[in-house]
């Protein structure tokens, strides 16, 4: 099983439908909402460059945005 992560707002449309394509899939994941935890709001800014979400993590693939094929091809779905 994959180590999947998510950096998230909670007003992130594009944040919602990677959780809910996650919950759909029977994925299991670690949330961060980095709009209220400062220290991991600057973990993903280390690890991303950037302060769009959501910001994906599989395993060490890092992934800006919902991008569906992408997280299917690493999640092997």
């Amino acid at each position: 099983m994959q180590n999947v992560t998510i950096y998230s707002t909670p007003t992130c449309h594009f944040c919602h439908m990677a959780k809910d394509y996650f919950k759909e899939n029977n994925i299991a994941y670690t949330e961060y909402d980095v709009a209220s935890d400062l220290s991991k709001r600057k973990e993903m800014l280390e690890k991303s460059g950037q302060m769009g979400v959501p910001v994906i993590v599989i395993d060490s693939e890092l992934i800006v945005g919902f991008n569906k094929p992408k997280i299917a091809e690493l999640l092997g779905l």
